[in-house]
C-alpha cells in the first residue's frame, strides 16, 4: 500500500526531528558545544546558536523522530503522532514560559526562542494531523 498523505507529513515532521536529534551533537552546528551538558540549565550549548539544548534535549528529539517512524506506517498512528505530538509540544511551550528557567524544573533545558518554536511546532503539527485527516474513515494503512 503506499502511504497517505497524513502518514507523509508525520515522517517528514520525524525525519526533521531526528534530523535535530543529530544535528545537536554537531559542534559547529551546536555552539558551545563543551558546554553540553547531560541535562539541566547549566547546559551552555545551542542548536544554530539560538535554541537551547543538552544530551537529554538531543535524545528527546531523536525519540520523537523515532516515534514518527513507528506510528506513521498507518493512518491512525499517524494521525496520533501528529496529534497528540502537537498536544504535547504545546503542553511544553506552556511549561516553559510558566518555569523559572534558572531552576533545575528546567530540565530539559528550554529557553525563549525554544518556547516560540514549540508553540509554532504543537500548532503545525495539531493543524496537519486534523486538516489532513478530514473526510477519512479510520481504516488503517500500512506504508
Amino acid at each position: 500500500m503506499t502511504a497517505t498523505p497524513l502518514q507523509k507529513a508525520a515522517l517528514a515532521v520525524g525525519a526533521v526531528f531526528a534530523l535535530v536529534g543529530v544535528l545537536g551533537f554537531v559542534p559547529g552546528i551546536t555552539t558551545n558545544y563543551g558546554d553540553l551538558e547531560l541535562a539541566g540549565h547549566e547546559s551552555g550549548a545551542q542548536l544554530l546558536g539560538v535554541f537551547d539544548v543538552s544530551i537529554l534535549h538531543n535524545v528527546v528529539h531523536l525519540l520523537f523522530g523515532a516515534a514518527a517512524f513507528a506510528l506513521a506506517r498507518t493512518w491512525e498512528g499517524a494521525r496520533a503522532y501528529l496529534v497528540g505530538g502537537g498536544g504535547l509540544y504545546l503542553l511544553l511551550a506552556l511549561y516553559g514560559a510558566l518555569i523559572d528557567r534558572n531552576t533545575a524544573a528546567n530540565f530539559l533545558p528550554v529557553d525563549i526562542a525554544d518556547n516560540w518554536l514549540h508553540v509554532v511546532l504543537g500548532v503545525g503539527m495539531v493543524a496537519l494531523g486534523v486538516l489532513l485527516s478530514r473526510g477519512r474513515e479510520t481504516v488503517g494503512r500500512r506504508v
